[in-house]
């Protein structure tokens, strides 16, 4: 009552009018991002539309993100220079593919039989190490900032007019692909070829490149290479793609923490949407899709390709210290899905 009395009888001083008389706050301008992904349309659709899009919208005027895909702003191997030099404020890539110098960049995209299945690639991060390891990777590299990592689809080959059924029919076949997965290929006569990601598709309409190495069924529908390609091998290189979300440290800087931590949340969320997306497509387009002939490699010799992939695990491995941690990781996490048996592993 005490306080209530001083401000009535104050009012008259100003008291009352200063209360009518709204505060002016001055609008910022939002916080504007220029981001470019390593996917072209079609598939940025999925992989990280939806999220940007769920961002700005959350975001309510204080940040807006400008979404480029693949070679929109730079060439994909540039990804990484443009980020650190501030051409862009953030990137979706793997590591590999953007030409990162980080010692783990070989571990990024497809790293051969590093996993069976999409969800074994956050376990790893999230349980086995990973991140600290990424995050320490990065810590050494000025101007960039490494926000996590996430699963996408398994690496199958799709071919146009050579089927695969053989180690053997592998030679000579120029695909497109992702680095790492594509060094260890060529040791069966494998010729990777990079070309534009939107060059590819009338790269294999011309003969240019007789496939690609670069995804699963999933993605192979959806961006239309299922449509000029002929095979597809179900014999995978890897379970999941390892991509991840970088930022160019000043512009994460000027980023208030609510807005990091919202960016975030849109990121686990975008982790969340693919793993179903691409996880529900392979098995349905496996049975359903009516557009490639499937051709298998037997057992026996395919036993032998995933057998020299321990060499070139070590061949990674003593490249520096840290790289052989990171093998050693894979390593123990592949003994214990193996001791676990199903439906962790099947063989």
């Amino acid at each position: 009552m005490t306080t209530r009395r001083k401000f009535i009888t104050t009012a008259g001083l100003g008291g009352a009018a200063a209360l009518a008389t709204p505060s002016i706050v001055k609008a910022q301008a939002p916080i504007k991002w220029r981001m470019q992904t390593y996917s072209g349309p079609p598939l940025g659709a999925h992989v990280i539309k939806p999220q940007i899009e769920a961002f700005n919208k959350a975001a309510n005027g204080e940040m807006e993100i400008e979404l480029y895909y693949a070679d929109q702003l730079v060439p994909t191997n540039e990804l990484f220079r443009s980020l650190q030099n501030g051409t862009l404020d953030a990137v979706q890539s793997d590591d590999a593919t953007m030409a990162s110098p980080a010692d783990v960049a070989d571990f990024g995209g497809y790293f051969p039989f590093s996993t069976r299945y999409s969800l074994d690639l956050p376990v790893l991060f999230q349980r086995y190490g990973l991140n600290e390891i990424w995050q320490a990777a990065y810590d050494e590299i000025e101007n960039v900032e490494w926000l996590g990592a996430g699963a996408w689809d398994p690496l199958h080959i799709f071919t146009t007019e050579r089927p695969i059924r053989s180690v053997k029919d592998m030679a000579g076949l120029r695909v497109f692909g992702v680095p790492t997965a594509g060094r260890f290929l060529s040791r069966y006569g494998l010729i990777p070829v990079t070309v534009p990601w939107e060059d590819v598709e009338v790269a294999l309409q011309t003969g240019e490149l007789d496939g690609v190495a670069w995804c699963g069924f999933t993605e192979a529908y959806e961006v239309g290479w299922a449509d000029i390609c002929k095979y597809a091998l179900l014999n995978n290189v890897t379970g999941a793609w390892c991509g991840s979300y970088f930022a160019n440290s000043e512009s994460w800087k000027k980023v208030p923490p609510h807005l990091q931590e919202l960016f975030r949340m849109s990121m686990d969320q975008s982790h969340y949407y693919r793993q179903v997306w691409y996880w529900g497509g392979e098995a349905d387009l496996r049975v359903n899709g009516d557009k490639l002939e499937l051709t298998t490699i037997p057992a026996e010799e395919w036993e032998g390709v995933v057998a020299d992939s321990a060499s070139f695990w070590d061949e990674l491995a003593s490249r520096n210290e840290r790289a052989a941690k990171v093998v050693e990781i894979f390593k123990k996490y592949q003994t214990v899905m193996e001791k676990a048996g199903v439906p962790y592993r099947y063989s």
